[in-house]
């Protein structure tokens, strides 16, 4: 430890969804979703295809729907609470079983074995299927390029998962260049997979508040730790 990340590429899309909706999804975590907007009634989902390919853990497809939640003890709430809280890994299906292994034992992450379809001609999308079933397909529109001094500071970012009836913390640093953003620039498709079902619980499929990709990320992620029970 820390498992190294050398070389990967990332699509993401931010969707503002019901915050009582997604805290329903990951009541189970003892985690809080991050409150924000009006009456705090909003919150946020992050769902996004990473495709690693140079990491201490091989090459493989990922794919995951991130909740923005508080740091565990914290209430905050409104935007400026957004900025210090983590992502809680709701879902994480990957094509490769080392990856799966390594995911579920030593981060706890809720990694689970899918077939991925990647289309990079034109406009980048993809679909995500589980036991033949479409889980969530993605479509992305190209973003605008960001300047390097925007983009080029480390970010120390902690993920949250359950599994098995425990809850873990994990710490990571990631680096991202090649940054581009645009303002929507994504579609979502869901099927008949239940992951569909609880995306859809969200007010999925919806425009999405904001895409991104990087062309790579450089990252670590460090040993996990339990905070629950």
């Amino acid at each position: 430890m820390p498992v190294r990340v050398r070389t990967a590429r990332q699509h993401t899309a931010m969707f503002v969804v019901d915050a009582d909706a997604a805290q329903r999804m990951i009541d189970y975590s003892g985690l809080r979703v991050c409150r924000f907007g009006r009456g705090n009634r909003r919150a946020l989902a992050v769902l996004m295809l990473m495709h690693y390919q140079d990491t201490d853990l091989g090459k493989y497809y990922e794919y995951g729907t991130n909740i923005m939640v508080n740091p565990p003890g914290s209430t905050g709430s409104g935007f400026r609470a957004l900025r210090s809280a983590g992502a809680f890994v709701h879902h994480l299906p990957v094509d490769q079983s080392f990856t799966l292994e390594a995911g579920r034992t030593i981060w706890g992450y809720p990694k689970v074995l899918a077939d991925f379809t990647v289309r990079d001609e034109g406009r980048f999308g993809f679909e995500v299927a589980i036991d033949g079933q479409l889980a969530v397909g993605m479509e992305f529109r190209p973003g605008l390029p960001m300047p390097s001094a925007f983009t080029s500071r480390k970010q120390v970012h902690n993920t949250y998962s359950h599994l098995d009836g425990v809850t873990r913390e994990t710490p990571g640093e990631m680096l991202l260049t090649g940054v581009r953003y645009r303002p929507g620039g994504c579609t979502v498709r869901l099927g008949d997979h239940p992951y569909s079902a609880e995306l859809a619980a969200l007010g999925l499929p919806k425009r999405a508040m904001l895409s991104s990709s990087a062309a790579n990320v450089d990252m670590t992620f460090g040993d996990s730790r339990v905070i629950s029970p």
